[in-house]
């Protein structure tokens, strides 16, 4: 019966645990980035280099995805108003078929960013490997990220526990966007935050450099 009463207990304790978990996560690392994170172009100093971070610019069911729209705006408005000088883009490009990076400086140019101020990161699949890429490939230790603010929260957090100096410029959000709905987005983001952890913690628990 003791075995049976403690195994009921862990049961309904587990959930409680796991939310604290969560909750910790999360609030931590938006108690980190606070004061370094920008709204307004006005107010955030200058750094040479701009981390665009990638997404598609098409929702899985075909849909403009406006948070693809949203980072190229705010990349723009950025260097137009002399705050970023160069910018580094960050994104899944393994694929010809799919690739970020490549549609996004498609869509710089457009926008009248000089191709050679532009740099790709096509090996950026993850928040984690853009911000780690940018400074073991690309060798940058200070710079700006530019994506919505949930993941500008998470690239500022990896940031500074890898011994760099990041600040991050929000692109507008997109809570209305056909085909993702604002729940989902905030679901994921939740869980991402808690994947920040794991992925720096597990490699120093395997001591991987």
């Amino acid at each position: 019966m003791k075995i049976l009463k403690r195994i009921i207990i862990v049961v309904l304790l587990a959930p409680l645990f796991g939310m604290l978990i969560i909750a910790f996560c999360n609030l931590t690392i938006i108690e980190y980035s606070k004061g370094k994170i920008y709204d307004n172009v006005k107010d955030i100093p200058y750094k040479e280099v701009g981390l665009l971070l990638g997404t598609s610019p098409t929702t899985i069911n075909g849909w403009t995805n406006i948070y693809y729209t949203y980072r190229i705006d705010a990349a723009v408005k950025l260097y137009k108003a002399k705050k970023i000088s160069r910018i580094l883009i960050s994104g899944d490009g393994k694929e010809k078929s799919y690739d970020e990076p490549k549609y996004m400086r498609r869509d710089l140019i457009k926008r009248g960013i000089p191709a050679h101020k532009i740099t790709l990161d096509k090996k950026g699949l993850r928040t984690y490997d853009s911000v780690i890429n940018a400074k073991e490939t690309f060798g940058l230790s200070n710079f700006t990220v530019i994506s919505q603010r949930f993941q500008n929260e998470r690239a500022i957090y990896l940031a500074g526990h890898n011994d760099i100096d990041a600040i991050g410029f929000n692109a507008k959000d997109a809570p209305n966007q056909k085909g993702k709905s604002a729940v989902k987005v905030r679901i994921r983001e939740v869980f991402a935050k808690v994947k920040v952890f794991m992925d720096l913690i597990l490699p120093a628990c395997l001591n991987i450099p």
